[in-house]
């Protein structure tokens, strides 16, 4: 499977699936330069496979990588940090 990539123009980091699929997670950049995490989408026919878990991954990572901190606005990624302290160096809020 893919890696997850940050997709600027499109304000989401995306992870590749089958064909056209993409499990994506969406973002704005505050004032700050903070990452606000809004929304987090995977294509049902996924569901239950870990892609959410892998593309939640890839996207903490890449923030990481970035220097950046991240804001958790989104259900799913606040659900996932809860089980992942391990991130809590970039998470601010």
């Amino acid at each position: 499977m893919a890696s997850v990539i940050d997709n600027p123009a499109q304000h989401r980091f995306e992870l590749a699936l089958d064909g056209d699929d993409v499990a994506a997670a969406y973002y704005r950049i505050d004032e700050e330069g903070r990452v606000v995490l809004t929304h987090t989408e995977v294509p049902f026919e996924y569901s239950g496979q870990g892609i959410g878990t892998k593309l939640a991954t890839g996207v903490f990572d890449a923030i990481r990588a970035s220097g950046r901190k991240a804001v958790l606005k989104c259900s799913f990624m606040s659900r996932f940090y809860a089980g992942h302290p391990e991130y809590s160096d970039i998470v601010d809020g």
